[in-house]
């Protein structure tokens, strides 16, 4: 059976008000990505390390609550697990990041890939010079493989970095990736100055041909779907799914992610069929978007809730009962 695998970090937020602890969740999109697919159904498999300390155990735990195989997460024993803290203070957002690797890191058991598993990565794992060569290694692997490579351009959690540094991993995470998912604000910072149009056809296309753009510059806003073949289609993203998205991206962009990789599943999209979706579009985004506005529902949770993960989870067994009747 085809199966989802999510490689990225392993972090704990806490959010403060007026210098106070409000809140704690396990953060990272690709995390709660995963945890949204499994809950949906999906076979998933999560791919990250954290320490064996008390914050790894919260972070593990959260992903067996959901459903995820934790088989691949490397729990080092030297370090600490990476931590942040986002302060609010008014309308001003202040974030400290606090990371405690072991220098050999990423010692991961690699998952079994086959063909037409659906992987999720990027975000700062996928440029981080430390563990780029393990990590490069097993994408390269997926690829060879013929999964269906979705690739998060930009870095949550506030983490800077100089783009000309990382720009060749940038390229490499393009070359290999089937879809492309990014943010208005991630193209700000990777291709300073150019348009979602510009950035597509200098630098995205030439490598991978579809691309998802998310526009979050403020109302109208709209997701937009390029393809190689010169099409693109527009989709708005109405004003309570906004009203979602700016109070709580990470769950948004997080839920997002598992709606389209439900939906490769659901419409039975394998990687040969790929660059063929351009027809399936508005049944991607659509579904894509009921997992967006479901997973930012709750800022302290960021992934769907149990009755929607029920309903998916049904919708995808009666899929899948009826593929073995016409077979």
């Amino acid at each position: 059976m085809r199966k989802v695998i999510a490689i990225g970090e392993s972090v704990f937020d806490t959010v403060f008000n007026n210098d106070k602890p409000v809140y704690s969740f396990v953060g990272g999109r690709i995390a709660n990505a995963a945890a949204s697919a499994a809950m949906a159904g999906l076979p998933v498999q999560m791919v990250s390390e954290c320490c064996n300390d008390h914050i790894g155990n919260i972070i593990v735990n959260f992903l067996h609550r959901h459903k995820v195989g934790t088989t691949s997460v490397d729990r080092f024993t030297d370090g600490s697990t990476a931590a942040s803290m986002i302060f609010y203070n008014g309308n001003c957002r202040r974030l400290i990041n606090f990371k405690n690797y072991p220098d050999d890191r990423f010692d991961v058991v690699w998952p079994r890939i086959d063909e037409d598993d659906v992987l999720i990565f990027g975000s700062f794992y996928s440029i981080d010079t430390v563990m780029r060569e393990q990590l490069y290694e097993l994408l390269k692997y997926a690829h060879e493989r013929k999964a269906i490579l979705i690739y998060l351009m930009g870095c949550q959690h506030g983490i800077s970095c100089r783009i000309t540094k990382v720009m060749p991993c940038i390229l490499e995470n393009l070359e290999i990736a089937d879809i492309v998912i990014a943010t208005q604000g991630d193209l700000n910072d990777i291709f300073p100055g150019e348009t979602a149009d510009q950035a597509y056809k200098n630098h995205i296309e030439f490598y991978c041909g579809n691309f998802l753009h998310i526009n979050d510059n403020g109302q109208p806003s709209h997701i937009t779907v390029y393809h190689r073949a010169g099409t693109k289609s527009q989709f708005a993203i109405g004003n309570d799914s906004y009203e979602l998205f700016a109070s709580n991206k990470l769950g948004w962009q997080a839920g997002l992610t598992s709606g389209i990789a439900y939906s490769l599943f659901t419409n039975d999209i394998m990687h040969k069929q790929v660059d063929d979706t351009a027809d399936l579009m508005d049944n991607i985004i659509s579904t894509a978007m009921e997992f967006a506005d479901n997973a930012a529902a709750d800022p302290q949770k960021n992934c769907i809730d149990d009755d929607f993960g029920c309903n998916k989870t049904a919708q995808l067994e009666l899929h899948f009962a009826q593929q073995q009747e016409n077979m």
